[in-house]
């Protein structure tokens, strides 16, 4: 494993990290899956570990993961344990109508933190984000005066922002225009390149960059086709509906042929696709189990200059597409 230090903090944190959001289990807002379905705890605290002997040091989840299940795996594993780094986020919660409301008040943060702090079973957060808060909180200010308490307080040593799926520009512009925060989430994989810009001048000013969804839901380990489907409890289910899978099953069918051709495995040619920017501090690909933990952590290489100029190339002559049906879809 190699380590990278996370923007301008005295972070060093694994290439690879750990998403935690799978571990969470399943829970709904609403009628809207927010987990992934069934989960083993025995075989989730076996994953956490097997990731640890394998260098993993950075481990990325949120209050909202399993409505604090996932946080609360991580407390029973690691507790204190001074060289695990824990990245968490707030700022999603249930509404009294049982569905997902947006709260960026400084009070539900302040609240929110301590409750994190608890289940984590920390004395402080490493690194704490708001979880894609949008310009309207932003710009309402009390997010940022809660993150900065906290800091003060030293409840978290440092935070940032996560930032939206499809367009990140506007929020990571604002914070980096006031010099607020130290770090930024953002989607970046093998389809979705969007983002690109955004880490570069994100890094370029400064900040620590953890690059999520870098196996794009499981789509690009190469396990799904056009005929799978995920239980309703699976947020996958709307995440990968029919349409994507069919679309991606062609659209990566010459992606996979060079990573053949390039001795890699499908799932190492995606990650070594992300870590071959060294802009990106982290990726956090979603980890279930111990055989997760190893295979998303082995065979890991810098792609060469014709393999990363024909991924490039080949997001912007058809990828791009695919990108935009999965923002119509939602």
């Amino acid at each position: 494993m190699e380590y990278r230090k996370f923007g301008k903090t005295d972070l060093m944190v694994s290439e690879v990290g750990f998403g935690a959001w799978g571990i969470g289990g399943p829970a709904m807002a609403g009628d809207v899956p927010i987990g992934w379905g069934k989960v083993d705890d025995r075989q989730s605290v076996k994953a956490l570990n097997t990731a640890l002997d394998m260098g993993v040091n950075f481990y990325d989840t949120a209050d909202f993961y399993g409505l604090g299940h996932s946080e609360e795996l991580i407390g029973k594993t690691f507790g204190n344990k001074q060289d695990v780094i824990i990245a968490t986020k707030v700022g999603h919660r249930l509404g009294k109508d049982g569905k997902i409301f947006l709260d960026y008040s400084k009070s539900h943060i302040l609240n929110a933190c301590d409750k994190s702090l608890k289940r984590l079973k920390r004395e402080t957060i490493d690194y704490y984000q708001l979880h894609s808060a949008r310009m309207e909180h932003l710009e309402q200010g009390e997010c940022i005066e809660a993150m900065e308490q906290l800091q003060k307080e030293g409840k978290i040593r440092y935070w940032g922002l996560s930032l939206n799926t499809f367009s990140p520009e506007t929020e990571a512009n604002f914070l980096m225009e006031r010099n607020l925060g130290q770090g930024f989430q953002i989607v970046f994989n093998l389809i979705n390149q969007r983002g690109l810009s955004v880490i570069k001048k994100a890094h370029a000013a400064g900040y620590g960059l953890i690059a999520r969804m870098p196996l794009q839901f499981g789509l690009l380990t190469g396990k799904f086709d056009k005929h799978t489907r995920f239980a309703k409890n699976d947020h996958r289910a709307f995440r990968l509906p029919p349409p994507v899978l069919e679309t991606a099953a062609d659209d990566l069918e010459e992606i996979w042929k060079r990573a053949e051709k390039s001795h890699y495995s499908k799932t190492a040619y995606a990650l070594s696709f992300i870590l071959s920017f060294q802009e990106v501090s982290t990726i956090i690909p979603g980890i279930k189990t111990p055989k997760q933990a190893k295979l998303n952590t082995t065979g890991i290489s810098k792609l060469s200059k014709s393999d990363l100029d024909f991924l490039e190339n080949f997001y912007h002559e058809k990828l791009y597409k695919l990108v935009e049906l999965m923002e119509q879809l939602g």
